[in-house]
């Protein structure tokens, strides 16, 4: 019998057993494909339909041929969701098809992908490459990726959806995954070795760092005695039979010398590779020190392509060999056919695979011999690329990425035979986190270990011993640290490291000794069949192994014979019971059984334990115990714990006691606790069958077995013995001690380390303590603590355990003696002797503010007394380098040698600098990775600093603190702020991008205009009182037909009235075409389009409707005459504007782009516009340059080529020698500008300035439109040398500005410099110019490149250039259009003197002009003056000043700028209608005006103002006159410009910014929708670069909906204004951000938020571009502004005064109205209302609605768990019934923080603003009261009891006890041992009393009610 019960302790269960099939194999089945076929016809049809389709398969699979089964291949590895859901991905390979399925416990397997390719698979296999990032700070992206190798390319499939396709140059062995990517190995062609020349060895090692890299050859660095060599890898004996990612090694097999070597895989250093480069021809093979230096380099340079691609690739892979090592001369005669390399590189350079260059793909042959297949080295064919290269100069060696160094090789003395290879490999490690390199030697049946660890200083591995298990097959475990062993006998063992733990039962298997040896019939059947308990079952299968070990005959046979006939494959009884094969796929604990039958077995190996206080108390032995000891405790621990039938969850802990207590030398048996411990787990395995499934009938066997356990002897032997008065009988495996006192066994494992152990369980227990959830195993814990520290006579601990649990404690009697010897056995560490450690004791004590020691900690496992210890540390003691530099002072931690360790950890990252103590705090608290649910779990008077930090940050918060610390305060409106900034989604416009339904209106009108896609909500909340957006929309649309309303008169006849109507149609329709370029600024950035549907574009409506019919007005009737292209250039426009709708933030791909190209040739105009729009919202960068060359050579000289040339802008070139159009010259001019913007590039400027003067001709070129392409050259010039000023470097010699003048004032034109002077030789045969320049081409362009030049330099002397003559004779030289370009220029230049008042504007008008201009009615005008030149030069120089404002304060909605604004247009719309517009011109007037105009709407941009949208309603309905398509663009622009981007965007005042306006605005308009001649039409949309997002728009986190919220914005100080804050009311549009300081969102409606700038722009930057969304929270019982805009329905203002009333009014329904918050919504409705059950209760439900009302209205809704615990622990306390005192410490540590001097300074500081602590004022008091009162009552009455206490005498009465205790915690009274110590009772006076016990740190109010007890003996003595 005892060896049935040894048996059983040394043996484990498995649980969990399932058949397995891969799932794959299922999915397989359904695809059409050969090996189906095949097997179908194999098949019976009913069979394949069977129920049981895997048996069905696997049948059908031993028909198939070998060849067949062997393609069948799969993997399986564990993979993590998001959520920690732990599921196993299975990656399966058969013929063409790869299947990536997963499952997990509680879901299905199901298909994730299902690759098909076009030839056999050879291998499939996962990898992760890394794509660098550019930015420094920036991660590394990871692909996780899935490989398909074919014979001739691998497909790389990764998880976000890209492919690759990248073919191999040679035939590749095997691929391996590894940290870097990809490791390739070269298929060894094996030639005859006589026939052939000798070669040089080629590399046989390459590596893939990304799909699209290039493949380079592995280097290996060997270490010499005295240098150390690189070479490549080219050792053809060389195989990798494993790779690893972390650490990053390679092991290798040497064919030859039979050793493995273990190397460790980096990246190639910089110097390495020089030396690669340097020195190439030392390259040889490694391993062979004697051979000759190779000739290697030479190869690797000019290479043939001598492994075709077509040739076949024999891949066996070598997990997937069916484990037959291969004869070395199986593939000697497959060599590649001869194929011509022509061929062979053709077809790597088939479209849509990305071959590598050709010289690449030529890098990697052999020699120039080919070997044909008749063995001959002959020449390859003629045709073939050799000739070339062989005479091709040297190309330079591929460059190595990574590099291999030897880490360890096996010593050869292990063994040196043929095929010892390692068929399986693997890295595991052992409990005590040991880590071992495992490799399987099959034909040995050898599994060698070799344990490594990582050494300190450099991340170098170190190889230790070697460790060799006899094993046939293995497989680890890694969740739980071990491996299972499969042995030779056949039996299953589990290790862990290479420490046997046990042998595995599986219910349902036996091992093979059984069938073999047991010839008895009835043993040989299947064990299914015999159905026993699980206990029983052991017992046979015990007994049979002691029977029958396999004989040392049979071992030996085994192991010679071919490992894959097994001698158990040719016995009879194979086909009755199947036995272990090997093992496969193992994954966390689950591992494949292949059994002999050829079925799978899916075994789950259970847990070390599943209590998480075992786990760790098991944590905290495993760190102090020396390794070997605690590996022996684990498995010890885990062979009870799992022993077939073991116990239940919930007795676990039990179970643990019992072992734990048993190996320290308890007799568990004779301790009365413990022993009950017995009788709560269920001997009985009828009771309990843990693992193994019980079956339905019993058996004789169960019966026997019953009456030999433990339970029988328990039942039965010990009633009987104690009624005969017998010494009772232990049953078997008991210790028998007849001592009549409890000793211990010193003999026991852990006996010596009782001390130690139970120190770290006593600090477990700490921990625990500060746990809410882990109270019941702080409890259970208490029970053996006691018990340890009673036996070990520390009365210390006793005492405190008692204080804990008073009543719990007094029921454990019974002491173990352990005598002075055996107490010498112990070793007693030195932090015994002090005081007991109590964490509630040192947080009281730091809250009192007394000194305080370190607390002991031990690392990794009491996290949380780490925590808690150094927050109260930082923010009570007030230490601000608690949590850095001073962490020792508080923190004292345990070393695993038992002793303290004195060594700094920095794992914690230590807190900014900045910020006072409650924000260091809480950004601390989120760096160690606590949470608000954490926060929950700590007990309520621990937590209340930390919520007290919170609520201060909660009121103050920074906004650039991390998502995380957002969470923690409990702001939602940060956090999702935080979250929106760093997840750049397309979604991220929650609040805004809600697709609202349009209103309704007649639904054909509203879709086709292009407006819909504005934010109502915004736009709502900017504009709420009226309907200008409405009104915009309907001045802006162009897509219906407008009213054509003409009187008919008598007179005029039919014919002349249709004629009428068509003219008058014709002046409205220039209105028409002019809208679009209004249109796109107002939609601007409005639209995200969906991707697979076309951009809509609303049409170009040129039809009217003539009332009253309502009858059809067509220009194409052919009565009147029409401009031939009349649309080309609106249609233009009108595309331009759908495009610049789309935002840039949405997804556009190049494939979208082209998707929207028109069918119809009509519509090119459109998408040209289209494309340009894409350019300037920066998504043209996305089009593929394939397709960008197909636009430019297909797509005929029309209009795209303005765009393109615009934005993707090839190269310029100066000779011109092209057929191009003169638009697409000019547009490429001002392409060059905004290219090479800013960058003072001189070549472009040389060429830029000559084009500027450039004379017409050669011929008949450059005739027509001079004007515009010169004022192209000067803004484009202008924008290279943007802000340069005098500081062009490098270009002196160009006098630029010098030029320039000359260009404006006129002049003799100076020669041209070479490069333009040929082209200049013949003059034009048109036009006839002479040796001076034209300045009426030339000057605007200057002017203007002068003024970006010089822009905002304040240069005086060139703006004096640019004064306005002040002579009459100067004046009629001079356009005065180009009066108003000097004088626009000469501003910008003095861009810090432009001032926004009527004065400032008119100073710029010449003297001359002002004295004649004013006076001319009164006095004569003398007869030299022209008073017409005088009058427009006024008026052109006003408006110039004008335009000098708006552009200096554009986008400002500066109200002086505003007003003097638009006092000149007032003035400019009254001189049209007077007499004074004959003088001026109606035609300069309006030219004037619409500047003005312009410039009004600059400073208004976004803004949206009502009076200047009535100007612009004004001038939409004048289409008469001089009104032409020119006006009507500038007038709609301007409206464009007021409402840009629907009031989210407004106009930028940097440098670029006014670059692109004056390319937009330029002052002069067109006259006609064709007119190109001044300026290019396209140009005007370039006003779009200047446009940025400031729109702020609040957004309630709770609704996502856009609301009103208060700021207070803060300039910076500058030259004109000191720091002001202003008051705005959100949405808004802020200023410029460089102007500001801080932004804040008021109270007290919203919670506060800071913005500061001053630190940078970024955060805010990123908040407006992703359409300013700025999330605020809603304070309690605050309303929004836009339901109460005056805040005189807030709940709280009724009936703040009245304090005592308001708690009366306060209705628990009223709560809903404070929070949203479903838990205090419930609390109301339950607790706080006077139900019919409540009645005789009001009292309570008035406190609980009392603290309720003050939790929600002072907004700390997280206090309210904590008021009612205090209540509930003082009511407790009330009723003398606290069995426990942990509320009590609670309530004390609240008590202390409130008296606590750190507290009352941190409320004295300014920050608070008079708030409080979170505990209201009225509350605390009464609570302390009550419990005082209660306390003193007690005392009053049972002070005997405290004397007793004092006296040491003992207590018998539980009330008397619990509330003695509670008296001790609650008045902090130290322990006894400290009070005797100090001799408190010797005292005999008071005085002498308060001396003695304030330096015990005893609270004076606690001394004022013991001195009476305590000088009361002195009293009665004396």
């Amino acid at each position: 019998m005892s060896h049935v019960y040894e048996e059983r302790a040394t043996m484990i269960a498995a649980g969990e057993l399932q058949s397995f099939v891969p799932f794959g194999r299922e999915h397989c089945k359904n695809h059409p494909n050969a090996v189906n076929l095949q097997l179908r016809q194999l098949q019976p049809a009913s069979e394949l339909w069977s129920s049981d389709g895997a048996a069905g398969l696997v049948g059908s699979l031993q028909e198939v041929t070998l060849q067949e089964r062997e393609k069948e291949r799969w993997q399986l590895r564990k993979g993590t969701a998001p959520d920690e859901v732990e599921y196993e991905e299975e990656l399966y390979v058969a013929g063409n098809m790869v299947i990536w399925s997963r499952g997990s416990k509680n879901q299905a397997s199901y298909v994730y992908k299902a690759f098909t390719v076009d030839s056999p698979v050879q291998q499939a296999l996962w990898c992760n490459f890394t794509v660098p990032q550019s930015k420094k700070d920036v991660k590394d992206v990871v692909e996780q990726t899935v490989c398909i190798v074919q014979s001739t390319c691998v497909n790389v499939h990764s998880m976000s959806g890209k492919d690759f396709m990248s073919p191999l140059p040679f035939q590749v062995s095997a691929l391996w995954s590894t940290k870097f990517g990809l490791l390739l190995e070269r298929k060894n062609i094996i030639v005859d070795g006589h026939m052939s020349p000798i070669r040089e060895p080629l590399p046989t090692l390459f590596s893939m760092l990304h799909p699209l890299d290039e493949i380079a050859p592995v280097v290996c660095k060997s270490t010499g005695l005295f240098e150390s060599r690189l070479q490549y890898v080219s050792d053809s004996a060389l195989r990798v039979v494993f790779t690893c990612h972390e650490p990053s090694i390679i092991m290798t097999y040497d064919t030859q010398q039979c050793t493995h070597t273990v190397w460790t895989l980096r990246k190639v250093t910089p110097e390495e590779q020089t030396t690669v480069l340097k020195c190439p021809d030392q390259a040889g093979p490694v391993h062979t020190p004697n051979a000759a230096p190779s000739l290697l380099s030479t190869h690797l340079r000019n290479v043939t392509r001598l492994d075709s691609p077509a040739s076949p690739l024999h891949c066996h892979v070598l997990h997937n060999q069916s484990r037959i090592p291969a004869s070395p001369g199986l593939h000697s005669r497959a060599h590649s056919p001869s194929i011509s390399n022509m061929a062979a590189l053709s077809r790597a350079h088939s479209p849509g695979i990305a071959a590598p260059s050709f010289s690449g793909a030529q890098r990697f042959n052999m020699s120039c011999h080919t070997p044909s297949p008749r063995g001959h080295s002959i020449l390859a064919s003629p045709n073939s690329t050799l000739n070339d290269t062989a005479l091709l100069q040297e190309m330079e060696p591929i460059l190595p990425d990574l590099c291999i160094e030897q880490l360890w090789t096996e010593t050869s003395a292990i063994s040196r035979e043929k095929g010892c290879q390692a068929s399986k490999v693997f890295i595991t490690s052992d409990l005590c986190e040991n880590k071992y390199l495992c490799f399987l030697v099959e034909s040995h049946q050898q599994l060698r270990c070799v344990k490594f660890l990582e050494s300190n200083e450099t991340s170098q591995l170190i190889f230790a011993s070697v460790t060799v298990i006899t094993a046939k097959d293995a497989a680890p475990l890694e969740d739980i640290h071990t491996m299972l062993v499969l042995e030779a006998s056949g039996s299953l063992v589990l290790y862990t490291g290479v420490t046997r733990v046990s042998k595995v039962f599986i219910p349902g298997l036996l091992p093979p000794t059984f069938s073999v040896q047991n010839h008895q019939p009835q043993l040989s059947t299947p064990l299914e069949n015999i159905s026993t308990p699980a206990r029983a079952t052991v017992q046979h299968m015990s007994r049979l192994e002691e029977v029958g070990m396999p004989s040392p005959v049979l071992e030996v046979r085994s192991s010679t014979q071919h490992h894959e006939s097994s001698w158990l494959e040719d016995t009879p009884f194979q086909q009755a019971a199947p036995h272990i094969h090997t093992f496969r796929d193992p994954v966390s604990n689950r591992v494949t059984l292949e059994l002999s039958s050829g079925s799978m077995l899916r075994i789950t190996i259970p847990e070390v334990a599943t209590s998480e206080l075992v786990k760790r108390c098991l944590q905290a032995i495993r760190f102090i115990l020396p390794k070997d000891t605690a590996m022996k405790v684990l498995v010890k621990w885990y062979n009870s714990y799992n022993a077939p039938g073991g116990p239940s969850m919930h007795l676990e802990w039990n179970l643990f006691v019992t072992c734990l207590m048993t190996m320290m030398g308890y007799n568990t048996e004779r301790l009365t606790w413990t022993r009950n411990l017995h009788f709560e787990v269920p001997l009985s395995p009828v009771i309990a069958p843990k693992k193994a499934r019980p079956a339905d009938t019993g058996s004789d066997e169960d019966w026997g077995y019953l009456r030999c356990s433990d339970y029988h002897w328990q039942v039965s032997m010990q009633p009987a013995l104690a009624v005969q008065g017998l010494e009772p009988v232990w049953p078997p495996g008991g210790v028998d001690n007849h001592q009549s006192a409890l000793g211990l066994e010193s003999s026991a494992m852990l006996f010596p380390h009782i001390p130690v152990l139970f120190y770290v369980l006593h600090l477990l227990y700490e921990d625990l303590k500060l746990d809410e959830l882990q109270r019941s195993g702080a409890r259970a814990l208490v029970g053996l603590l006691q018990q340890l520290a009673k036996d070990l006579q520390l009365e210390d601990f006793i005492d405190l355990y008692w204080r804990d649990y008073p009543s719990f404690i007094k029921t454990f009697k019974e002491a173990c003696v352990i005598d002075q010897a055996q107490m010498e056995l112990m070793t007693w560490p030195v932090f015994l002797d002090g005081e007991a450690p109590c964490v509630f004791s040192w947080l009281s004590r730091s809250l009192r503010g007394q000194d305080v020691t370190p607390f002991p900690c031990l690392p990794g496992i009491c996290e949380r007394t780490k925590l808690l210890v150094l927050s109260y540390a930082l923010y009570v003691v007030g230490d601000e380098d608690a949590i850095s530099t001073n962490m020792l002072k508080y923190l004292s931690r345990l070393s695993a040698g038992g002793l303290e360790a004195n060594e700094r950890q920095s794992s914690m990252k230590p807190a900014p600098s900045s910020g006072c103590l409650a924000e260091k705090l809480v950004v601390w608290l989120t760096s160690a990775g606590f949470t608000l649910k954490d926060l929950e779990s700590v007990p309520f008077g621990v937590a209340l600093p930390i919520r007290d930090a919170i609520y201060q940050c909660r009121e103050h918060p920074c906004s650039d603190w991390s998502e995380e610390v957002c969470a923690l305060i409990g702001r939602q409106d940060l956090t999702k702020q935080a979250h929106k900034v760093t997840l750049a989604n397309r979604k991220s416009t929650v609040g805004l991008n809600v697709m609202l339904e349009p209103p309704v209106t007649s639904e054909a009108d509203e879709e086709e205009d292009g407006m819909t896609d504005l934010h109502p909500e915004v736009t709502g909340l900017i504009w709420s009182q009226d309907l200008r957006v409405q009104e915009v929309r309907r001045l802006l649309q162009s897509s219906r037909p407008i009213r054509v309303n003409v009187p008919h008169l008598p007179e005029v006849s039919d014919h002349e009235y249709i004629e009428e109507k068509e003219n008058k149609l014709l002046q409205l329709c220039q209105r028409t075409m002019a809208l679009p370029v209004g249109r796109g600024l107002f939609t601007l950035f409005s639209y995200h389009p969906v991707p697979t549907e076309p951009l809509p574009v609303p049409k170009l409506n040129l039809t009217g409707r003539a009332p009253p019919r309502n009858t059809m007005v067509d220009l194409n009737s052919g009565n009147i005459d029409v401009p031939p292209n009349m649309t080309c250039w609106p249609s233009f426009h009108n595309g331009v504007a759908a495009g610049l709708k789309i935002a840039p933030a949405s997804q556009v791909e190049s494939a979208w782009i082209a998707y929207n190209k028109p069918k119809s040739a009509d519509l090119a105009n459109e998408y040209a516009g289209f494309l340009m729009a894409l350019g300037l919202n920066g998504h043209l960068t996305k089009l593929a340059t394939l397709n960008i060359h197909d636009y430019l050579t297909k797509v005929s000289y029309s209009l795209s080529w303005v765009l393109m040339l615009i934005v993707v802008c090839m190269n310029f070139n100066n000779e011109h020698e092209l057929d191009v159009p003169h638009s697409v010259q000019v547009a490429a001019v001002v392409g060059i500008g905004l290219i090479y913007q800013g960058t003072g590039h001189r070549h472009n400027a040389e060429v830029l300035l000559a084009e500027i003067g450039r004379p017409p001709g050669p011929e008949m070129e450059y005739c027509t439109d001079r004007e515009s392409y010169s004022l192209a050259a000067g803004l484009a010039l202008g924008m290279v040398c943007l802000g340069h000023g005098s500081n062009l470097i490098g270009m002196t010699d160009l006098n630029v500005p010098e030029q320039l003048y000359q260009y404006m004032v006129g002049g003799h034109r100076r020669m041209h410099a070479g490069i333009n002077r040929e082209k200049h030789k013949s003059p034009s045969y048109q036009i006839k110019e002479g040796d001076t320049i034209n300045v009426d081409v030339t000057c605007p362009g200057a002017t203007l490149a002068l003024a970006m030049i010089y822009l905002k330099t304040n240069n005086r002397s060139v703006a004096d250039w640019l004064k306005a003559p002040d002579t009459m004779f100067l004046l009629d030289f001079i356009k005065p259009e180009f009066l108003l370009l000097r004088t626009l220029a000469r501003c910008l230049i003095m861009w810090d003197e432009i001032f926004p008042n009527a004065d400032w504007v008119t100073s710029n008008v010449p003297q001359i002009i002002q004295e004649n201009i004013g006076n001319q009615d009164q006095t004569s005008i003398s007869e030299d003056l022209n008073m017409e030149t005088l009058v427009q030069a006024h008026d052109y120089i006003i408006a110039g000043g004008c335009l000098a404002v708006g552009f200096r304060f554009a986008g400002s909605a500066n109200s002086d700028a505003f007003d003097c604004l638009y006092k000149f247009a007032r003035n400019f719309m009254q001189c049209l209608t007077t007499s004074t517009a004959t003088v001026t011109g109606q035609y300069n007037l309006q030219t004037c005006l619409s500047m003005v105009l312009l410039a009004v709407s600059m400073v208004m941009a976004g803004s949206g103002n009502l009076k200047v949208l009535q100007l612009c309603r004004f001038f939409h309905k004048r289409t008469f006159g001089e009104m032409n398509y020119g006006f009507h663009m500038a007038h709609h622009m301007a409206l464009g410009l007021l409402f840009l981007g629907g009031g989210r965007y407004t106009l930028s005042t940097s440098n670029s910014a006014i670059a692109a306006l004056l390319c937009a605005l330029y002052p002069h308009f067109p006259a006609h929708s064709t007119d190109n001649r001044y300026h290019l039409q396209a140009l005007r949309h370039l006003a779009v670069l200047a446009a940025e997002p400031r729109l702020l728009v609040p957004v309630d986190v709770d609704s996502l909906k856009p609301c009103y919220a208060l700021l207070d914005v803060t300039y910076r100080e500058t030259q004109w204004y000191e720091e002001t804050t202003v008051e705005l009311m959100a949405p808004t549009m802020l200023p410029e951000l460089h102007l500001l300081k801080r932004i804040k969102v008021k109270g007290p409606r919203y919670w506060e938020l800071n913005i500061d700038i001053s630190k940078g722009t970024q955060h805010l930057q990123s908040i407006l571009s992703k359409d300013g969304v700025l999330y605020v929270k809603l304070r309690a019982g605050q309303l929004p502004y836009k339901d109460d805009p005056q805040g005189w329905k807030s709940l709280l203002a009724p009936n703040l005064n009245s304090r005592s009333a308001e708690v009366h009014t306060f209705k628990p329904e009223a709560v809903s109205t404070f929070t949203s918050d479903a838990a205090l919504v419930s609390f109301a409705e339950y607790f706080c209302r006077a139900s019919e059950s409540m009645k005789h209760k009001q009292e309570t439900v008035a406190l609980l609605s009392a603290i309720l009302y003050e939790c929600v209205t002072q907004e700390y809704p997280e206090m309210l768990p904590t008021h009612i615990s205090i209540d509930q622990a003082v009511r407790t306390l009330e009723r003398g019934d606290l069995c426990e005192t942990f509320s009590l410490w609670q309530m004390k540590l609240v008590l202390e923080l409130c008296e606590s001097r750190v507290l009352q300074q941190q409320l004295r500081d300014t920050r608070r603003q008079g708030r409080g602590l979170l505990l209201s004022s009225e509350f605390l008091p009464v609570m302390k009261s009550s419990a005082d009162r209660a306390l003193d009552h007690w005392l009053c009455d049972n002070s005997h009891v405290l004397q007793a206490y004092l006296r040491r005498q003992s207590m018998n009465n539980d009330t008397d006890i619990s509330m003695l205790a509670c008296f001790l915690v609650y008045h902090s009274i130290p322990s006894l041992k400290n009070m005797v110590a100090s001799d408190l009772e010797g005292c005999s006076c008071f005085p002498e009393l308060l001396l003695k016990s304030s330096q015990l740190g005893v609270p004076v109010r606690a001394l004022l009610r013991l001195s009476p007890l305590l000088l009361q003996k002195h009293d009665s003595g004396v």
